[in-house]
């Protein structure tokens, strides 16, 4: 994945914020002052009231997937509120995000948060981060590595769990046959989705391999692999635009396969509105975003973080169906879920 469009400076829906401040406060409330060594010190010049902290959002992620703008406008939304000069910045390649962190300690922030799809590349420049006295915070992926890395909380889903689930709710559906497909090889939390899914799943699945930086190839992929094997009745999906994709494979495919997917946008609501998508498995970008940034603001304001340095907070998983994507349909047609 490539870098991501330059955000849009908006908080979102006022729904939106509202609901995510109300969990912020109660999850980050809920944590304990002081803690394992982060590699920040929180100091008189940046507890409350500082103001005007410099922080740098890193991910992996690609460039106009929507699912990163999500996480982009909760983030935006607590640095409006906490009055932080947000950054943000990707790169797919692991080396390229690595770069991007080493520049953010270069530019002085005062804290970074970022994604760990491939945690052993971004060792060291986590590690020169700690270094230089910049607390880091994880989101998105990584839940298996940030405790190793020395990052000071987590905030996000458990993929191996997000996985069995899914799979659980392919056997509820009588699937036989399932298809997952992976758009980034080596990313740890799709692997781990589609490993979970294999543990849980009684049926078989398979696992195809595809480049997320072409959707017509993507699209293609999926097509061919449903020819030639006419008994996969089930493609899951990683994300809501490849799901979009499999709708159409499908079609062109002429098969009887059904999609589901790992995270939704507006159009994947619309979908699981239709019936075209079965569901979607929702991990709730927005609030990574939001809570990673301002668990930085309180941490350095306050001394604050959530986890006790331990444990993660989840942001998922929640299933989305039509049976119940009303209640959301309203906050992704504002662009926050």
């Amino acid at each position: 994945m490539n870098t991501s469009p330059t955000p849009q400076h908006s908080p979102g829906s006022t729904h939106g914020t509202v609901l995510i401040l109300a969990v912020a406060g109660a999850l980050l409330l809920a944590g304990c002052s002081g803690g394992p060594d982060s590699g920040g010190t929180t100091s008189a010049a940046g507890r409350a009231g500082a103001g005007h902290l410099k922080v740098a959002l890193i991910t992996h992620g690609a460039n106009g997937d929507a699912f990163w703008e999500l996480v982009q406008k909760g983030a935006q939304a607590a640095a409006a509120k906490d009055d932080i000069d947000l950054t943000y910045a990707s790169d797919s390649d692991a080396a390229g995000q690595a770069s991007l962190v080493r520049d953010a300690v270069r530019d002085r922030v005062d804290g970074i948060a970022v994604t760990l799809a491939k945690p052993e590349a971004m060792k060291g420049a986590v590690t020169a981060a700690k270094a230089a006295g910049i607390p880091v915070v994880g989101l998105n992926s990584g839940i298996d590595a940030w405790r190793s890395e020395g990052l000071l909380e987590y905030f996000g889903q458990d993929e191996s769990v997000a996985g069995r689930a899914l799979g659980d709710k392919l056997d509820e559906l009588k699937a036989k046959h399932a298809l997952c497909v992976i758009h980034e090889q080596g990313n740890v939390a799709l692997e781990a989705r589609c490993a979970g899914v294999k543990k849980a799943f009684a049926g078989d699945t398979d696992l195809l391999y595809v480049d997320g930086t072409d959707m017509k190839a993507v699209t293609a992929s999926v097509t061919a692999r449903l020819r030639q094997d006419p008994s996969i009745d089930e493609v899951v999906a990683m994300g809501a635009q490849f799901a979009l994709g499999a709708v159409k494979s499908v079609k062109e495919a002429g098969s009887r396969a059904a999609v589901a997917t790992f995270d939704l946008n507006s159009s994947l609501v619309k979908a699981v509105q239709r019936g075209d998508v079965q569901f979607a498995v929702d991990q709730q970008p927005y609030l990574q975003g939001y809570l990673a940034v301002d668990s930085l603001w309180l941490y350095r304001s306050n001394g604050n973080f959530s986890g006790g340095g331990t444990a993660p907070v989840l942001t998922g998983p929640a299933f989305v169906t039509k049976e119940n994507v009303a209640s959301v349909a309203e906050f992704a047609a504002d662009g926050t879920r």
